[in-house]
Parts: structure tokens; C-alpha cells; sequence
């Protein structure tokens, strides 16, 4: 069972995945009737009476002092124990709920009641507290799943009074997960800017407050709302992980504290600091999701458990095999014209791409970046005739239509903002600050989402599209809304929400409609956006050695279906680095593969090599998309490293050596994963046109073999040219 009482009150319960077990108590503070939600045990799963013995431990429902932790009349260790630590009482970390109610910034909660929920392939149990003063309710959600070890917790906040009383919300995180005690902790993370997301920070956690956030709006390029944290000895595939995640796409904030005397905690909700939500009479505030997951198979267990539950879980076709994509902004830039286009089209149908994607400038008077962003109308001067005959051409050509949109952004120079200037985020009396000569369209007006819904689900079925790039280039300034009556601070939340709301309304209405999520690269890539969208742009930096370590650290949480990744040009446009044909596409086929480059500028025999390598592709397409992904070698783009994939019978490997004169290092490759009694026969050993590579001097390999000595890959040899890379593929063997 997934929900277990384990108390005849109903004060205490287990809730059981298929791997792990997360007990919950309610402790009422001596002398008071004041309670603590606590976190009784979090860890490998456990009978019921297991499960019972454990929260009888030292830190127990009926003890909620933090026992075995120093305590002195300056700390209270228990508080790090609970689910939603508020702002009140004998509490002095980090709040997850803060609230001011006629003045009074403090809460003091008591128990109401448990409520257990079943649900079709999912349980539930629902927690309600309320103050016990002032009209204010809390109900901690707490999710389990038959098919995951993943578990969602969320918040509801409600303002019970049938008269207005003064609530005021500075803070309502979506929940606080406590990692238990150990000697020393490790953690990894991401980090990084602009053409350098997700850059992984892995290292020992500090003793103090370790905190990630994004006041932009979006999720931000510079973090992202996740954290593992293991012990001194975790290691790729070994050791306990406890790893968190926050569902949301607009700002956040998440802290870990490791406590002086012992113990670890994160919590992690939307907004940021300084920020205050005021809550009406008879409303209610829910958070995003927070998820936690348990695992005891080391940071790449962790990662492959995240794929699953994101595949299965939250992207809304993740079964689907994502298409071959060719994207026209790099080879065009602004200077789109349907006869180009169309060149571009008949070249990559001849690549083998299935979807083609034109990108900004097609709309308004769009010939640069300082106009038109709200004018969502073919350009009249290059497409006199509309849209439609270019695509019904990309489609005779055998691929999907696809189209770039900018829909929370405007241009000062366009015909929406001199009739809607009210439309934008502002402030009274104060500028408007702009970037990339844009503003940001404030999606918390109703007329706003309203009118972006419309002119995108016109769109779509004027043109019949496949696909839409949704993309957003600038983060939020001035987020005020003057005329709304309400407060300010609203926008932070409900702007989110109604670019939620409108894409889960496009794709109600075009069921067959694909999104990718894109803000300027990396900067909106989330747990939130995926619900609602398929793939997502990882960085506008293309350089295939940036992009192996920026793939290395979007890997640690999310599939390879969602990253969409791109064959471009040499020398690369963002760095200037040249890099081989064959190395550009064996990093872009560690995602999504799709090219961005301008095919008219191509030799034939590039072209010939191209198309062998998406053939190549399509032959392991799923298995990459799909199938369980282990991180092998060493550092990615610095040293030999390598990728491997396993879907039923099928086993894909890429390889690559950036540094082909390293003459020290690997030779031999281990692989993982495989079964050990099994035979595994050698299907490619790296050319795209099936010559034979190292591997094939012994056509069949037990899976013992291939994981206690490896392979040898050819584009692992000490001396060569740089930026080798191969791709071996092996079959099990049936029987």
C-alpha cells in the first residue's frame, strides 16, 4: 500500500513508493497546542513496523526536541526536521512560510486533521493546519506514485475570514525536505550564464545557507531549482542521493541548510526575496511542485530515476520519438524570403529532416531586433502572399512546419504597444527599462493571455503547424501592474501561470501541436515548462565542446528527449572554434538532433556525410531518447569521455576525445548496465557508412566482459587529431 497509518490516531504515516518509504509525523510542542509537521524518515523502503521503529527514533512525533543534536538555549535543531518551518515560535533558520496578519508577522499552528486520498495510479494525504488565532489555514499535499520513487509535496495557503483582514505573504515555499544526518555531505548542482548553462557545481556542502535563486521572472540561466546531496562517499553509481526539485518557471528560490549541529534541509518555493503577495478574504494561494526523490544507486541512478519519472510523469508526449529538425536562424538571420526558405527546405529534406522550423524575422517589419515583437503578421514586403505557400511547400517536401514565436515580448516600435502601452510590465513614475530594445508583455492580465491565445491558435490553424518555438529573450523589470488595484507582486506568480494556461489551452485545441520551451537559450527550463511543453532549447552557444559540458550538467535531471541539439557551423558562430563534421553530430545526437547551419554554404561531400550521420541517428534515435543513460569517462568536453544508452536489445555509445594528443589516460571504456550473462553482438563500430572500428575483431562480447574490461574505442587512441568522437552500437543477442 502507498499510504500507511501507523498510529491509531492517525498522527503518523508511511508513505511508500516503489523503492523508498517517507514517514510523516505531527508532534505537538509540550505544554502548547502548537504542532510541527515533521519528516520521520526519508530513506530505502521499510515494512510498516519498520517503518514504525524508525520514527520511534530519537527525534520521534512524540519528541520533536531534536534529541542526540547539541541544543542550546540559542537553537532548536528539530526545527530542520519540519515539512514547512514558519515564521514563529522557537524557530531561527530559514522560513518556509512567512505571513503577516494585522501586523503580527508570526504563526502558531494547530492540528486539524489527515486526510488519506486515492487517487487512479497516484495516493495522496493532506495534512490541514490552522492558526490558532487569526483566520488563516495551511494543508500541506503530500504525492506517491506506482510507478516512481519520485514524490510531490505542494502548499495550500487560505485566508478563512468573511471580513477583509490584513494578509500579507512574504513567503509560501512549496515544502522543506530533510537529508539525514551523516559526517559530511557532497551535492552537485548547476551554475552558469548566457552561453554557458548548466555548467555542474559538485562539491562538499557548507556548514550555513546555500541558496540558488532567479529574481529575473524566469528560471534564469545562472541557476536552476534542483540539488542532490549525498554523503562523504557517493560517487556516479554508488551511494545514497536525496535529491529535490521545484516544478516552476518564473522566479524562485531554493536553500539548503546544513546545521551546525547536525543535519541538512532544503527548501525551495516560487518568488524571491522581497516580494509580498496579499491574500483576500475567501481566497487561497497554492504552490508549484516540489519533488524529492530517495535512491541508493549514486548521482547517475538519481538521474536515470528523473528521466523516467519526467518521460512518464510530466512531459505531455513522452513516448514520442522527437523528429530530425532543421532550424533556418543561423544560415538567414532576419533576412528570411520564401524562395530561401525553401532552398534551405529541399536541402535538409535531403538530409532526412522531418520537421523545418523558420525562425524570427518572418513577422510585422521585423528586419532587425528593434521592431515588431507584438505584431504577429507575415511580413509584408518578403511575404507578400503569407505564410501558407511556403509551408504547403515544406510539407510537399515530406517535414513538418514549424515556426519561431516571441509571445510575452513587444517592440516600443510596433502597432500592439502604440495601442496597448498599458500592456506592459510598469511602474508609475518610473522608466521602462529595456533589453534587446524589447519590453515584457505582463501576462497576469486576462486580456493579455486572452489576446495571445488567440492570435496563436489563429496561427496554427491558418498554417497548419506542427511545431512552435516559444521563446522569451529578456528577464522582468518594472513588474508592476498599476492599474490593476491589486498588488504589484502578483505579476511574479500569475504571469507564470497564464503562459501555463495558454499553452495547455494550444495544445487543448491542436492536440497534434508540438512546443519547445526557449528563453534565450537555457534561461526557461524547468519542471513547470515541462508539463506543458516537449523540448527545450539548453543554450543558444552551439559549440559542440561547450555544448558536451552544458548537456553534462542538463542530464543530471532531465531526459534526453527534452534537449534539443544542433549541427551548426565551423568555425562556430559564438566562439570561433572549427571542429569537425563528424564531432558536431555525435554531441548533437546525445539530445534531440536537429541542424542549424547554412546548408548552401556546404561542400558535397559534407552533405553525403551528413546525411549518413542522421541515418545513423534514426537507427538509434530511440534508444538515446528513451533509454536509461549512463555518464562514462572523464570530464566532458576536457577530457575522453563517453555516453552510453540501453533500451531492450539495443546498447548506443558515443565517444569522444576532444584532446587527440593526450598520451596518457583510458584506453579501455567500461560499460554499465548490461546483463552479465548475456552476448552481445557488435553492430557498428563507429562510421557512419558501417566500416568496422575496434570492435570488430570479436563480433559477440558477454555483457561481463564489456562492463569489467570495456571497449576500445578507436577515437580514444593517444595520438590523433582533436575532436574525435565515435558512436558503437551493440545488440544483445536473443536466447
Amino acid at each position: 500500500m502507498s499510504l500507511v497509518r501507523l498510529d491509531h490516531a492517525g498522527r503518523l504515516w508511511a508513505l511508500n513508493t516503489p523503492h523508498s518509504t517517507y514517514v510523516i509525523g505531527v508532534a505537538v510542542a509540550a505544554g502548547t497546542d502548537e504542532v510541527a509537521v515533521l519528516q520521520q524518515y526519508w530513506g530505502a523502503s521499510l515494512t510498516p513496523s519498520a517503518a514504525r521503529e524508525a520514527a520511534a527514533m530519537p527525534a520521534g512525533p512524540g519528541n520533536s526536541s531534536g534529541a542526540g543534536r547539541h541544543e542550546t538555549s540559542f537553537s532548536r535543531p528539530a526545527e530542520i526536521e519540519e515539512l514547512l518551518p514558519v515564521d514563529g515560535g522557537l524557530r531561527w533558520g530559514v522560513p518556509a512560510l512567512q505571513v503577516t496578519v494585522d501586523r503580527v508577522r508570526s504563526l502558531e499552528l494547530r492540528f486539524v486533521r489527515v486526510d488519506p486520498v486515492c487517487e487512479d495510479d497516484a495516493d495522496r494525504l493532506d495534512i490541514t493546519l490552522e492558526d490558532r488565532a487569526f483566520p488563516i489555514e495551511v494543508v500541506l499535499h503530500t504525492r506517491v506514485y506506482t510507478d516512481s520513487d519520485v514524490i510531490a509535496r505542494w502548499v495550500t495557503l487560505r485566508h478563512r475570514a468573511t471580513r477583509e483582514t490584513a494578509v500579507k505573504v512574504s513567503r509560501l515555499d512549496s515544502g522543506s525536505w530533510f537529508v539525514p544526518d551523516a559526517e559530511d555531505y557532497r551535492y552537485r548542482a548547476v551554475c552558469g550564464a548566457w552561453a554557458e548553462e548548466g555548467q555542474l557545481q559538485q562539491g562538499r556542502l557548507p556548514v550555513g545557507e546555500l541558496t540558488f535563486t532567479s529574481r529575473q521572472g524566469i528560471t534564469g540561466h545562472h541557476a536552476n531549482p534542483w540539488i542532490m546531496i549525498g554523503g562523504p562517499d557517493v560517487g556516479e553509481e554508488h551511494g545514497e542521493v536525496w535529491s529535490v526539485a521545484l516544478a516552476w518557471s518564473g522566479s524562485w528560490r531554493m536553500t539548503t541548510t546544513r546545521r551546525p549541529e547536525g543535519g541538512t534541509a532544503v527548501t525551495a518555493g516560487f518568488g524571491h526575496e522581497g516580494v509580498r503577495w496579499t491574500l483576500p478574504a475567501g481566497a487561497e494561494l497554492v504552490t508549484p511542485m516540489i519533488l524529492g526523490r530517495y535512491g541508493a544507486d549514486g548521482f547517475g541512478g538519481t538521474s536515470r530515476g528523473w528521466h523516467d519519472h519526467v518521460r512518464r510523469r510530466i512531459l505531455p508526449a513522452g513516448d514520442e520519438d522527437r523528429p530530425v529538425l532543421y532550424n533556418s536562424w543561423e544560415a538567414t538571420g532576419f533576412e528570411v524570403t520564401a524562395p530561401e526558405q525553401l532552398s534551405l527546405a529541399r536541402r535538409a529534406a535531403a538530409l532526412g529532416a522531418e520537421l523545418f522550423v523558420v525562425d524570427d524575422g518572418w513577422f510585422g517589419r521585423r528586419d532587425d531586433e528593434h521592431s515588431s515583437l507584438g505584431d504577429w503578421w507575415p511580413h509584408r514586403k518578403r511575404f507578400p502572399d503569407g505564410l501558407r505557400g511556403l509551408f504547403d511547400g515544406v510539407r510537399a517536401l515530406g517535414m513538418g512546419a514549424g515556426l519561431w514565436v516571441e509571445p510575452e515580448a513587444v517592440s516600443p516600435d510596433s502597432d500592439l504597444y502604440r495601442v496597448h502601452p498599458d500592456w506592459v510590465l510598469h511602474l508609475e513614475n518610473r522608466r521602462r527599462d529595456r533589453k534587446r530594445d524589447q519590453l515584457v508583455l505582463n501576462f497576469a492580465r486576462a486580456e493579455v493571455r486572452d489576446w495571445a491565445l488567440e492570435w496563436l491558435d489563429r496561427l496554427v490553424a491558418d498554417l497548419r503547424l506542427d511545431y512552435l518555438k516559444w521563446d522569451m529573450n529578456r528577464p522582468f523589470t518594472q513588474a508592476g501592474w498599476p492599474d490593476s488595484g491589486r498588488s504589484h507582486d502578483c505579476v511574479w506568480i500569475e504571469h507564470t501561470r497564464h503562459i501555463f494556461h495558454t499553452m495547455a489551452a494550444l495544445r487543448d485545441r491542436h492536440p497534434g501541436l508540438r512546443l519547445e520551451a526557449c528563453a534565450g537559450g537555457g534561461g526557461r527550463l524547468d519542471l513547470g515548462i515541462l508539463h506543458y511543453t516537449d523540448q527545450a532549447w539548453p543554450s543558444d552557444n552551439t559549440d559542440p565542446v561547450d555544448r558536451q559540458t552544458t548537456q553534462h550538467g542538463v542530464s543530471q535531471l532531465y531526459p534526453a528527449n527534452v534537449m534539443s541539439t544542433w549541427v551548426t557551423d565551423s568555425p562556430n558562430a559564438n566562439t570561433g572554434r572549427s571542429t569537425p563534421l563528424r564531432y558536431r553530430f555525435h554531441v548533437a545526437m546525445a539530445g534531440v538532433l536537429g541542424i542549424g547551419a547554412d546548408l548552401s554554404r556546404w561542400s558535397p561531400e559534407e552533405l553525403e556525410e551528413a546525411g549518413a550521420m542522421v541515418e545513423q541517428y534514426k537507427a538509434v534515435r530511440r534508444t538515446i531518447q528513451h533509454g536509461r543513460q549512463y555518464r562514462l569517462g572523464g570530464r566532458p568536453g576536457v577530457e575522453r569521455s563517453g555516453l552510453q544508452y540501453v533500451l531492450d536489445d539495443q546498447v548506443v555509445v558515443l565517444v569522444y576525445n576532444p584532446r587527440g594528443n593526450a598520451k596518457s589516460g583510458p584506453r579501455w571504456l567500461r560499460l554499465i548496465g548490461l546483463d552479465p550473462d548475456a552476448l552481445y553482438e557488435v553492430a557498428a563500430g563507429g562510421d557512419p557508412h558501417g566500416a568496422p572500428g575496434r570492435l570488430a575483431a570479436a563480433s559477440r562480447w558477454h555483457g561481463s566482459t564489456l562492463m569489467a574490461v570495456g571497449v576500445r574505442p578507436t577515437a580514444w587512441e593517444p595520438i590523433g587529431a582533436d575532436y574525435r568522437s565515435d558512436l558503437i552500437l551493440l545488440r544483445r543477442i536473443p536466447g
